[in-house]
């Protein structure tokens, strides 16, 4: 089997080098190889490596940019999935990507399921959900994993900022009314191995769509910051601001260009249900990734 990996050298593309090492030959690119741009270059890719299954975790993810950029992200979060879904359905590939919480408004009380309409309020938001419609419609086998706060060993991301700043600073603020689950890497890649392993075995019945994929439980910006915090000292690791340095701020205390929902907390029973899969709580893959970074 050969499988087609891209972004991989971002969060989750670096765990699915390992994770999908495993199922056949992996074929791993990353911008230089392929600038999702350009679809000529996706298109040509594509009918080089002849991949069984095609695996797309890259995305342009900055959030804030993408308000200045709004060409450069939609060519790459909404264009690109449907030009691999395209491809891949002349293979009859099958297609795994990756989508965000952001495609929801965050105005809903309850976690959002699958069925919730979406209602983007960002660029980056309107760009993953196109792309979601645009590989939904080209291509019948594909899996869409809908996550949150993705957190991981390799790469930037929430947690290495605040160890950072809380070396360099005595206090932070960080905003407390923004609600979600900091899902690791190493557990998007690992189920994603598994899932693609269910849809090998029986690629007929296999259940595609979209679901939504976080780690259990919920926390807030401020309070997963503490956390991520209080661990570090604990393991020793010297730094200037404590837990209780870290100042509890509202959203709007904190303009930023593109506007974040306020909840993002993903409902994953359908996930579970179908693939007979229990999510984890978020503290015990943030602590597994503590430990390798500090």
């Amino acid at each position: 089997m050969r499988l087609l990996l891209t972004g991989c050298n971002g969060q989750v593309g670096f765990e699915l080098q390992r994770s999908l090492a495993p199922l056949g030959e992996v074929i791993a690119i990353d911008h230089a190889d392929c600038n999702l741009a350009e679809p000529d270059t996706i298109c040509r890719i594509i009918r080089t490596v002849r991949p069984d299954i095609i695996v797309n975790p890259a995305a342009y993810t900055a959030v804030d940019k993408a308000e200045s950029e709004p060409d450069l992200a939609a060519a790459v979060n909404a264009a690109a999935p449907g030009i691999l879904g395209e491809e891949a359905a002349k293979l009859s590939a099958f297609v795994v990507h990756y989508s965000t919480d952001y495609v929801f408004d965050g105005t809903k009380t309850d976690a959002y399921t699958e069925d919730d309409d979406t209602n983007p309020q960002s660029v980056y938001g309107h760009t993953k959900r196109d792309g979601e419609l645009a590989l939904v419609q080209a291509s019948p086998r594909h899996l869409i994993l809908r996550t949150s706060w993705v957190v991981g060993a390799h790469g930037g991301n929430f947690a290495k900022t605040m160890l950072r700043l809380a070396a360099e600073r005595d206090s932070l603020a960080v905003v407390a009314d923004q609600w979600g689950a900091p899902t690791s890497a190493a557990l998007l890649a690992d189920i994603t191995a598994l899932l693609v392993r269910q849809q090998t075995g029986a690629p007929t019945s296999f259940p595609y769509g979209i679901y939504h994929c976080v780690a259990s439980g919920e926390t807030n910006w401020c309070d997963y910051a503490r956390y991520v915090i209080g661990a570090a000292i604990n393991a020793g690791k010297p730094l200037r601001a404590a837990p209780k340095s870290i100042q509890a701020i509202a959203t709007a205390d904190y303009p930023t260009p593109a506007k974040r929902p306020a909840n993002s907390r993903l409902d994953t029973r359908k996930f579970q249900k179908t693939f007979g899969l229990e999510l984890p709580h978020w503290q015990g893959g943030l602590d597994h990734i503590l430990q390798q970074i500090l």
